[in-house]
């Protein structure tokens, strides 16, 4: 396993955590300023650290203040899931959403949804203000009988949740085999897997069909390609929640989404953080 630790204040962790994410880097740990990626050693190259380079570069100007070190270092070999899982706690996500891992036994409050995730250091946890915002707007928008697709699935837990509040069908995607996998055992594990298409690949492999609610938590550079896309396979009147960006993409993304005939409907802030609802 590598290491890669990087100085950062609050505001530049979390915007690392979140781009970083899309290079491939598998877990983060926050240790007071600083943040320690992790990656496998095989996946380690002098390419994915310059991408690392330019990812903190877009995000601190130069001009004003000088770019973070990094520090790299093999680590030695260790169970680095079984390290991850000991950090993941039941969590409520919204006042009557719950996510816990499988290994944690919780017992729910009346009216309270347990939604059980095993995170195999994907996102989706309900760690992050993103996935907390995004959910909460799945749960103000399911009504039952809806039809779903989940863009970037991650653990599936948005999906699962969706199915969970009363959708009849979803489909999610994930370019990344470990959270097609992992999407796919969290399905099984909230017993919703037959309500559940989980593909491999991007929203192209998706079928390019109606769907009542499309979801996609993933950062803003990422989402506004996939608007035509998303748009296209979103029913007339259908609901788009989008999460995974940062308030200072607002403008930029809400332009975006009134060029490609969106109306929004609602946005949710936490911290730096924010999530919106749309509808074509």
């Amino acid at each position: 396993m590598i290491e890669i630790t990087i100085p950062a204040g609050e505001d530049l962790r979390q915007q690392l955590i979140a781009m970083l994410g899309q290079l491939g880097i598998e877990g983060f740990w926050e240790d007071g300023d600083l943040l320690k990626c992790y990656v496998p050693e095989q996946k380690w190259s002098p390419a994915l650290q310059e991408e690392m380079r330019s990812v903190i570069g877009m995000l601190v100007s130069p001009s004003t203040h000088p770019l973070p070190p990094m520090h790299v270092q093999a680590l030695a070999e260790r169970n680095w899931n079984a390290e991850w899982e000991k950090t993941i706690q039941p969590i409520h996500v919204t006042p009557r959403i719950v996510i816990t891992p499988s290994w944690h036994v919780y017992a729910a409050a009346p009216g309270e949804l347990v939604l059980t995730i095993d995170p195999k250091m994907s996102f989706g946890t309900g760690y992050h203000e993103s996935t907390r915002l995004i959910l909460g707007l799945v749960e103000h928008y399911t009504r039952a009988g809806m039809t779903v697709l989940d863009v970037g699935t991650g653990t599936g837990v948005l999906a699962i949740a969706a199915i969970r509040l009363g959708a009849a069908r979803a489909v999610a995607c994930d370019i990344d085999e470990w959270s097609y996998d992992n999407a796919i055992e969290n399905a099984a594990l909230n017993g919703v897997a037959e309500h559940i298409t989980i593909l491999e690949g991007d929203i192209t492999v998706t079928p390019d069909r109606p769907h009542d609610l499309v979801i996609a938590n993933i950062q803003r550079n990422v989402l506004i390609p996939l608007l035509p896309a998303m748009r296209s396979r979103l029913a007339t009147g259908g609901t788009l929640l989008l999460a995974g960006l940062l308030t200072t993409d607002r403008e930029e993304m809400t332009a975006a989404l009134h060029a490609h005939g969106f109306t929004v409907l609602q946005e949710r802030t936490e911290n730096e953080w924010i999530a919106l609802a749309a509808t074509r």
